[in-house]
């Protein structure tokens, strides 16, 4: 035993200050929180990746069924549209409908299953911002259509009598990313206005499902009637689909001018808006928040 007096320091008694609670409302991460976002993101692929069966191949097997029935029936005989085999036409707007399709059914089921199983502040309160947020949602809704559409397209490939290989391939790639995020963004919008599975499935029915039908997937717009023509030129899946199918076939089939940049610049400009409007909302915490 040390028999010396302990001598006490008056410094070290003194703990160190505790650190001070941020306050509510106040970020601390004041950069993109990258770990955050892919974590999300993981978690929306790996969601719709475990029932793979319904989300990717079902709709793949279903579309091609609209190759076999329509090359079946109307394509025989050497039938050409716009200078191109039926099917050689027919085919690329199929992809981009599917890849539509799987894009807004994918981001339409993101919040909503949130807000009705009672788990939607799992995505309101980890430390993500509106736009991390955003693209995480829209980047998984992006994977699943473009997974859709590349196993479309690889059984095109292999059906006999079908020619899918890209003329322009950033034709191919811009206007699928462009499509695929505006239904993204008409999904995710859903998903924050829907209060049931219901709501989601009428705007499927009674919006998304026209707009891909009456886009000039199965026929050219340029063969309709001039008043037609006016109302699938105010359709902004139809230049998807029209800047699309010339990634593979390398021509259009309308006659306004300077189609394909028209077509690029109409999809920015929906997309920006359905950007803007899917923040403002999220932002306001609208039909998400108590």
């Amino acid at each position: 035993m040390n028999d010396q007096p302990q001598i006490s320091r008056p410094e070290s008694r003194v703990s160190a200050p505790a650190q001070p609670f941020a306050e509510p409302g106040v970020p601390h991460i004041l950069t993109l929180n990258g770990p955050g976002m892919q974590a999300l993101y993981v978690k929306e692929v790996r969601r719709f990746f475990k029932v793979q069966l319904q989300t990717i191949w079902a709709p793949a097997v279903t579309t091609l069924l609209f190759l076999v029935i329509f090359t079946v029936a109307l394509g025989g005989g050497g039938r050409t549209v716009i200078g191109v085999p039926f099917a050689d036409f027919i085919a690329p707007g199929l992809i981009m409908m599917a890849m539509l399709q799987n894009s807004f059914a994918n981001s339409s089921f993101s919040l909503l299953v949130g807000k009705i199983q009672g788990t939607i502040v799992d995505y309101l309160m980890p430390p993500l911002g509106v736009g991390e947020l955003i693209v995480a949602l829209i980047g998984a809704a992006l994977t699943r259509a473009l997974l859709v559409g590349l196993a479309l397209w690889a059984a095109m490939l292999l059906w006999p009598g079908v020619d899918v290989m890209p003329a322009h391939l950033w034709a191919v790639a811009v206007f699928g990313v462009l499509g695929a995020a505006m239904l993204g963004f008409l999904g995710l919008l859903t998903s924050v206005w829907a209060e049931k599975f219901d709501h989601a499935a009428a705007v499927t029915n009674f919006v998304v499902t026209p707009l891909a039908l009456l886009s000039g997937t199965f026929y050219s717009v340029d063969r309709l009637a001039p008043w037609f023509q006016t109302v699938a030129h105010a359709n902004p899946v139809y230049y998807a689909i029209m800047g699309f199918r010339y990634g593979f076939i390398g021509t259009v089939d309308s006659s306004i001018p300077h189609p394909v940049t028209t077509a690029a610049l109409a999809l920015v400009a929906v997309n920006a808006a359905l950007a803007v409007l899917t923040y403002r909302l999220l932002q306001s915490g609208w039909k998400l928040k108590a």
